[in-house]
Order: C-alpha cells, then structure tokens, then sequence
C-alpha cells in the first residue's frame, strides 16, 4: 500500500490551506477525511500496479522487495485486498460528496489506464502523474465551499509534478543504466539530454508561476508578504536537482521527503512562513 507515498495525498488539503478555511472545523474535517479517502484509493492502485508489474519488479534491484514481488503476499492476497479497498472507499467517498466521488472514480480509472497502457508512452507517462496530482487538487476543491481559491494554484500543482515526474525519470535512467528498457519500457523512449532540457523548462516555469501566484491572487494578503516564501521554493527546486544530478538520487521522490535533511527543513519553512503570512496578515 506504500505508506509513504501518501505524503502526496497532502495537495487535497491545499484549497483548505490557501482559501485559508484551516480554522473553520467542518471544512478541516471533511478535508482530512477526503485526503485519507485519497490515501486508500491511491492504494489500490500500487497494489494493482505492483501486481501488473511483478515479473519486471522481480529483476529490479530495489523493486524486488515488494511484497508481491518478493512472494509475501500470494497475488490473491492481493487483488482480496484492492477489492477491500474498493469496497470501502467507493461508498465512503460518494457519501463524502457525489462530486469527491466522481473525481475519486476518474482518478482511479485515470491510474488504472496507466497501469495497463499509459505508462508505457514517453511523456504521456509524466503527464498523467501531473493530472493525479491536480486531481487531489480538484478533490479539495469540492470538499468545502471555495471562497477566493486562485486557479494559479492548479498550474503550479502541474508544473511541479511534471517536474518532480521528469526527474523521477532522470534518477531511473541513472540507476539502472543499460538494463532501464527491461525494469521499465517506457524509459527506452528517453534519454539523459532529453530529460534535462525538460526538467529545465518545468523547474523554470515552476518558479515564475509560484512568483505570478504570490502577487495576483485574490486572496494573498495586500502587503504582498507571500513573495518572501520564494526564496524556499527556489531552494527546493535547486536542492532536488542537486540530488538527482550530483547524488543520482530522486528514482523514489517520496523517499526523499523523509531523508533529505535539508529538504525536510526547506518543506517546513516554507509551509510555516504560508501559515504565517495567511492567518496573521
């Protein structure tokens, strides 16, 4: 179920945060209660993936691991367990919302085409990770009753998922070297130089849209105080690059989030300033 990649499932919380209803109750629980939603139903589709992906996860030198791949748990085991899932989180997200359900249906649909297809087709593959991430987006959204919630905040979710995506691709190629087409076809319809240029495109127009955000959006404060939070967006874009680039890190972005040191206090320092700056200016 990979626990720790529900650290994504953070972003149905960011129309709670930036419409800043953190500190209306009613919106705070339904906004966790959908990211938990979020958490299983994003389960459901590693248990599906890993179980599609088994015979290349066996000749992976870290995927091997897996509970599926590794023999743990039977393949039974595993499709008892998505069909669980399925039977608790459909019902519970339609009761949540008809509208968190619908989006919750398209994301799983939307993963379960890229389980089977999607993520075998060179830059489809990135664009479909970034369209899950404004999907969490979206399921936010519809949670609670949206006052000033900019649309900048949808293009800034793409960009810095197809950035995360793309250099989640590099780090693979990295990794595995000459034997990256058989741990992942996909990968063979990319190259190193190809990936750099457009983790330099999506890391550069991250940061402007980010900027355009903290001046333009309805609902930052007059002062423009949130201007000072680019600095820490800066630095964690150029720290992951780093990673990727010089400790050939990044194949796990999740992972990441839990040991990189300096990452950890960027992540931190930027989600206090937010705080800071929404619900005491």
């Amino acid at each position: 179920m990979r626990p720790r990649q529900w650290t994504k499932n953070v972003f149905v919380l960011a129309p709670l945060v930036f419409d800043r209803q953190l500190t209306n109750p009613t919106a705070l629980a339904r906004s966790l209660a959908g990211m938990l939603l979020f958490c299983l139903i994003s389960s459901c589709v590693y248990v599906l993936n890993d179980i599609m992906d088994v015979n290349s996860d066996r000749m992976h030198p870290v995927k091997k691991n897996r509970p599926i791949a590794s023999g743990a748990l039977p393949i039974k085991g595993a499709y008892f367990l998505v069909a669980v899932l399925l039977i608790i989180t459909v019902p519970l997200s339609f009761w949540l919302s008809p509208a968190y359900g619908i989006i919750a249906l398209i994301y799983f649909g939307i993963n379960l085409a890229y389980s089977i297809w999607l993520k075998h087709i060179p830059l489809i593959d990135v664009l479909i990770i970034a369209a899950c991430y404004v999907l969490r987006v979206a399921a936010g959204v519809v949670l609670i009753t949206v006052e000033r919630f900019s649309p900048w905040l949808y293009i800034v979710t793409t960009l810095f998922a197809l950035f995360i995506g793309f250099g989640k691709r590099r780090a693979e190629l990295t990794l595995l070297e000459g034997e990256a087409k058989s741990h992942r076809r996909v990968l063979d319809g990319y190259n190193i130089p190809l990936l750099d240029q457009l983790i330099t495109i999506v890391s550069g127009t991250t940061v402007v849209a980010y900027s355009l955000y903290t001046f333009t959006a309805p609902n930052i404060p007059a002062n423009h105080a949130m201007m000072l939070t680019i600095p820490f967006i800066l630095y964690g874009i150029f720290r992951y690059l780093w990673l990727i680039n010089v400790k050939h890190a990044g194949g796990a972005p999740e992972e990441l989030v839990f040991t990189d040191r300096p990452l950890q206090v960027t992540i931190l320092l930027w989600g206090l300033s937010v705080l800071l700056i929404f619900y005491t200016s």
